[in-house]
C-alpha cells in the first residue's frame, strides 16, 4: 500500500544507535480496512479506499451503514481516504504499520491549528507601525493598503487580516524513525500539522 490513515498523538523523544535524541511525532496509524476497491474498467482509475475508526451508530447515516456492510463492518469508519496501490488487496482485509520500514520517506497530510481571525501581524509576521512618541492606534495596523485615485480598490491577494489555520498542509520527506507493529504506532522524526487526536494522512514517497 502507497498510504494509510492515522491519528496524531503528539510529539516525544528517542533515541538511535548512536545515543543521539531524535524528536519523533507520533502517529496511530491503523489498522485501516479496505473498504472499497477501485477499478480501472469500473472506475476509470485504481485506487483502495480505506477506513479508520469507527463512528457511533446514531451519528452514521443510512448510506454509511449500507457501505461499511458491503465491506463487512460492524460500523460506518469515521475516516475514509482513497490510496493508490501496486498490488489491490481485498475488501474487508486489515492494512497496517507493517507496510512501513524504518528509514522510509513520507510526506503527512493533515489540516492545521485553528487560529480564529487574526491580525496581519501574527497571520503574516508585519512588523507593526512604530512605538515613539505621537504614535496612535497604529501598533500592530496594517498600514497602506494600496493607491487612491488609481486604481481605486484594494489588489486582489493583498495580506490583510482574516481566518488562519484550519487548512489542509502536507508535510513531505519525513523520516520513518521507528516503526511499532504490535501497537500500530509510526514515529515519524519531525512535526507534523495539526493538533493531537488530529486525522492525518501518512503516503510513501
Amino acid at each position: 500500500m502507497s498510504g494509510i490513515i492515522g491519528r496524531k498523538l503528539g510529539m516525544t523523544q528517542i533515541f538511535d544507535e548512536s545515543g543521539a535524541v531524535v524528536p519523533v511525532t507520533v502517529i496511530e496509524a491503523g489498522p485501516c480496512p479496505v473498504v472499497q476497491v477501485r477499478t480501472e474498467d469500473k472506475d476509470g482509475y485504481a485506487a483502495v479506499q480505506l477506513g479508520f475508526g469507527a463512528q457511533k451508530d446514531s451519528r452514521a447515516s443510512r448510506a454509511e451503514k449500507g457501505h461499511a456492510a458491503k465491506a463487512g463492518l460492524e460500523a460506518a469508519p469515521r475516516v475514509l481516504k482513497e490510496f493508490r496501490f501496486d498490488a489491490a488487496p481485498a475488501v474487508g482485509e486489515n492494512v497496517t504499520v507493517d507496510g512501513f520500514e524504518r528509514g522510509a520517506r513520507v510526506k503527512v497530510t493533515g489540516v492545521t491549528k485553528g487560529r480564529g481571525f487574526q491580525g496581519v501581524v501574527k497571520r503574516h509576521g508585519f512588523g507593526g507601525g512604530r512605538a515613539s512618541h505621537g504614535a496612535t492606534r497604529i501598533h500592530r495596523a496594517p498600514g497602506s493598503i494600496g493607491a487612491g485615485t488609481n486604481p481605486s480598490r484594494v489588489i486582489k491577494g493583498k495580506r490583510m487580516p482574516g481566518h488562519m489555520g484550519d487548512a489542509q498542509q502536507t508535510v513531505r520527506n519525513l523520516l520513518v524513525a521507528k516503526v511499532d507493529a504490535e501497537r500500530n504506532l509510526l514515529y515519524v522524526r519531525g512535526a507534523v500539522p495539526g493538533p493531537v487526536n488530529g486525522v492525518v494522512y501518512v503516503t510513501k514517497q
